[in-house]
């Protein structure tokens, strides 16, 4: 029997794939309209992490922070997600990427992101590993314009790949803030990598090309980097290699599942809970079972944090969260 661990301790070992004291757990969410301040989106992370206690803080600001400086407009249509809707494109033309200005990530809604992880930081007083999220190039060119990037990338690579650029200095820059602010890990999001939008010759030229710069910027610097793999039929071999010791994907709903990308990745594989359906729906037996599901996947939790596919939906019930939290304990 493991003596008892905090919760740097749990985490560090469950990424070595060492014997931790019980499976790691982190739920995350989005915090709709509050996240749209600095100190509405610190409160809600801190709310949310002193009621469930969990192994890791997943900083999530509004999934459009990263294209809202860049002339995108937004507004908050209710739904599940907690996202915001894009009500305008901040990119509409092909020459519009080359004339993307390259902002200075200090200032702005980008610069609003890290003073609010920088303030949740100090009030978690070091207690639990924090992630700033963090958006491939790719995801931030496509929520920026839409699915025109797909056209963009084939019929006008060259201005593309200007955008692209200016896009990947941005993101270093301000991925680099986030550490100055606090941040001890990145939750590296890519919602690209998919079959169903690209081959893998179009990925690696305009994914992970960017991908790569990024991580590689980070890899000495933070102790976490963890991978969350959007989508469903991802490319999760070619994206499990990058330099992360960490890697989140929608198992309960593609390829692969957990036992099989514990034996892809040898580093945290993160993930086990269906958001969409267990959590929002199943009965409190149905929760528990999946969470001894994914721990008997893992060889009793080894290398393993329980965690959803991705944003916990805004209208699952709390005390299906809880269920969560409790069961890891048993």
């Amino acid at each position: 029997m493991t003596d008892q661990m905090n919760k740097w301790e749990r985490v560090r070992a469950a990424v070595k794939g060492a014997p931790t004291d019980r499976t790691c757990a982190a739920l995350w969410r989005h915090f709709p309209v509050d996240d749209m301040t600095a100190e509405g989106l610190v409160k809600r992370t801190l709310d949310f992490q002193a009621k469930f206690d969990w192994d890791l803080v997943k900083f999530t600001p509004t999934g459009t922070y990263s294209i809202m400086d860049w002339g995108a407009e937004t507004a908050w249509q209710p739904n599940d997600m907690g996202v915001r809707t894009v009500v305008k494109f901040g990119v509409t033309k092909p020459e519009e990427w080359v004339s993307l200005p390259k902002l200075d990530a200090t200032k702005g809604f980008y610069g609003q992101q890290n003073k609010a992880l920088g303030m949740a930081a100090k009030e978690l007083k070091g207690e639990v590993p924090i992630l700033q999220t963090l958006f491939s190039p790719l995801t931030t060119a496509r929520k920026l314009a839409g699915d025109r990037i797909f056209t963009d990338l084939r019929k006008n690579s060259a201005a593309f790949k200007a955008g692209m650029e200016t896009i990947t200095e941005v993101t270093i820059q301000f991925a680099l803030e986030a550490v100055k602010a606090g941040a001890t890990g990145m939750f590296f999001a890519t919602q690209n990598g998919s079959y169903r939008f690209l081959n893998e010759a179009e990925y690696k030229e305009w994914g992970a090309e960017y991908d790569l710069r990024i991580l590689n910027a980070l890899r000495e610097k933070v102790e976490f980097l963890l991978i969350h793999i959007h989508g469903e039929d991802t490319m999760f071999d070619m994206l499990t290699k990058y330099p992360v010791n960490m890697a989140n994907w929608h198992d309960r709903i593609t390829a692969p599942t957990l036992a099989e990308g514990r034996k892809k990745f040898s580093g945290m594989v993160v993930g086990g809970i269906n958001e969409w359906n267990t959590l929002v729906k199943g009965s409190p037996a149905e929760i528990e079972a999946e969470v001894k599901d994914a721990i008997a996947q893992t060889n009793g939790g080894k290398g393993l944090m329980i965690a959803p596919g991705c944003v916990v939906p805004g209208h699952a019930p709390e005390e299906h969260l809880m269920i969560v939290r409790k069961a890891v304990e048993k």
